[in-house]
């Protein structure tokens, strides 16, 4: 009892030393380290490095998540439609579009970005992507439009 009592006495001390003391800025150590913000270069590949990376993924997501042996065969078409469309200091992006011939024999619309620091652990650069037709679980709907700029 005396113990949870000491611990309560503690916490209410200790929120009424924080809201009496004066709110600070940063200091330059602070602001030299920690606030400096996000540095992009806007150095991103063409759009036709991507295209390994969707391959890959679109036949792990439904082989894994769909029960589907469907595969992206060939890639054809591809186009970037939008560089860095978006306010200067967002993450730079070049937005492409292709023609995926999937293994069932049908051709699908690809719509798919390229971020920097958007890859694993940010240390280079992602690929988000959306197969017209195929998005089962309608992440970019309507039909894909929401992967693009």
């Amino acid at each position: 009892m005396v113990r949870k009592f000491a611990v309560w006495a503690a916490v209410v001390v200790s929120t009424a030393i924080g809201a009496w003391a004066p709110a600070q800025a940063a200091n330059w150590l602070e602001k030299n380290f920690y606030l400096s913000g996000p540095r992009f270069d806007g150095d991103l590949p063409a759009c036709e490095a991507g295209l390994h990376t969707i391959a890959s993924r679109f036949s792990q997501k439904e082989g894994r998540f769909w029960n589907s042996d469907l595969q992206i065969v060939d890639f054809e078409r591809v186009r970037e439609i939008a560089y860095r469309p978006w306010a200067a200091g967002t993450i730079p992006r070049r937005f492409c579009t292709a023609v995926a011939l999937v293994s069932d024999g049908k051709k699908h619309a690809v719509n798919y970005w390229i971020g920097e620091d958007t890859g694993i652990i940010g240390r280079s650069w992602g690929v988000e992507w959306c197969v017209v037709g195929l998005d089962r679980n309608w992440a970019y709907n309507p039909r894909c439009r929401m992967a693009q700029p």
